[in-house]
């Protein structure tokens, strides 16, 4: 039973990790990337839908990505989710056509940027610390109801201590990694 807690503790955390790395992908670099609109929802027929289900979305060139609605009268629908959106980005339309080119990044803003990608890692390191409250509080569940003894007690959150740090130190390398990425002109 202890060892379905360090499993399941284990598993959550991998996954903070995963959720931060797909948070951090959001975060604009000075390099073009499609992941940059992935959360752009669009109104298409009478819903809002995600970016990448109306329109195909490529990298030009390191400063620009080009959208191709699938559909000619999308392009208007997609413009005004472009700048509704919190990119700060202006699209240029040439037929069907949209181009996003990428400002270069001031150092200013990189500062600014890698201040949101510490508080992103933050986050992530409260949740894995909240998962191993959790895993901890039903280790003490066990040695209550007497199904393990206080060694074992002892062990199963020394073990648990160790999983936590391993994450921890997975979401230092995650953040560290995009700093350096933000940083590099």
């Amino acid at each position: 039973m202890p060892n379905d807690i360090k499993k399941d503790a284990q598993a959550r955390m991998a996954k903070s990790v995963e959720a931060l790395r797909h948070n951090l992908v959001k975060v604009r670099t000075g390099r073009a990337s499609t992941g940059l609109v992935d959360s752009i929802k669009v109104n298409a027929y009478g819903s809002e839908v995600p970016l990448s289900q109306v329109a195909a979305v490529s990298v030009s060139d390191a400063r620009s990505l080009v959208i191709n609605p699938w559909d000619k009268g999308m392009v208007g629908a997609v413009e005004k989710a472009i700048l509704a959106s919190d990119l700060g980005l202006t699209p240029n339309t040439a037929g069907t056509t949209i181009r996003l080119n990428l400002p270069a990044l001031t150092e200013e803003r990189r500062k600014d940027l890698t201040k949101v990608v510490h508080g992103e890692g933050e986050d992530a390191k409260v949740a894995i610390r909240n998962i191993r409250r959790d895993a901890n509080q039903q280790v003490k569940e066990l040695l209550k109801e007497k199904l393990i003894s206080e060694d074992d007690e002892r062990r199963v959150e020394g073990e648990i201590q160790k999983i936590t740090d391993q994450a921890i130190k997975d979401v230092d390398e995650v953040v560290k990694a995009k700093e350096t990425e933000l940083m590099a002109v």
